[in-house]
């Protein structure tokens, strides 16, 4: 599926694999415990005893999730458009001594994965550099295994394509429609890479509004189950309005979800 979406997520993704970009990195200091820390199972509400379970990192390589659960003992499965990505992956299992699989591709099609093959899917940040969701769930939940779990962190929607650059002097302006599917674009925050020594010029984040409606009642029609949500917000007392630090405490930018697959959900295989 190599539309214009593809496309530009791919040139984005290499380019910013190439910048050294911060969710680029692989994580190469981890040990069992701090791979543990790290996930944060236990407080998801997902079964921590991971050996032998099996784990796809949906969109999500850059050789930072996928060694932590490779050391907990995870099979573990990357997926992602970013053939640079894949090689950081690849990099932080030789250097830890796991195994892992890595599969290029779009997330709109898991074709070339086996159904119902993972106890665990976990998808980072990504969800809306798509233009529709709902593609991406019925993959989803065609791989995942029965009672199995999905985490899903993505963009709150009540503030995609908001960023502290939007503060007017008393607070955050809203902009964009609520609407699904609306494009946003921004420039990347400045923690992201380091300007100065990127190699190419790298486009900013090209991304698609997906309302709180359309993705909750979407999972739940795939036979997904919610068990736990969270406001990914900062906490940083005294920041400065119109800082970074500040807006993520005003206008909360992400979500986390867990949601079960199976026989308890409504809608069930």
């Amino acid at each position: 599926m190599q539309d214009e979406v593809y496309r530009y997520n791919e040139e984005r993704w290499e380019a910013l694999a190439e910048a050294e970009a911060l969710f680029t990195r692989p994580m190469l200091d981890l040990d069992v415990e701090k791979a543990r820390t790290y996930l944060g199972l236990e407080r998801l509400g997902i079964p921590g005893d991971l050996t032998g379970r099996t784990v796809l990192c949906l969109a999500g390589g850059g050789g930072q999730q996928s060694a932590a659960f490779a050391l907990l003992g995870a099979d573990v499965t990357v997926f992602d458009i970013s053939s640079g990505q894949l090689e950081r992956d690849r990099l932080a299992a030789e250097h830890y001594g796991v195994g892992i699989r890595t599969v290029q591709g779009d997330m709109r099609d898991l074709s070339g994965l086996d159904g119902s093959s993972f106890d665990l899917v976990w998808h980072p940040y990504s969800l809306t550099f798509v233009p529709d969701a709902r593609i991406v769930f019925r993959e989803v939940a065609r791989v995942v295994g029965d009672g199995g779990h999905y985490y899903l962190m993505c963009a709150n929607p009540f503030f995609s394509g908001l960023t502290h650059h939007s503060w007017n002097g008393e607070g955050y302006t809203l902009q964009h429609p609520y609407t699904d599917g609306a494009a946003t674009s921004y420039p990347d925050q400045e923690w992201v890479y380091d300007r100065t020594s990127a190699g190419r010029h790298i486009r900013q984040p090209l991304e698609y509004r997906q309302t709180l409606s359309r993705i909750v009642n979407s999972l739940i029609r795939e036979g997904f189950m919610l068990t736990f949500l969270s406001e990914v917000r900062g906490d940083h007392p005294g920041a400065e309005p119109g800082s970074w630090a500040h807006f993520t405490g005003v206008a909360p930018p992400w979500l986390e979800f867990v949601w079960q697959y199976g026989p308890a959900s409504s809608g069930g295989r």
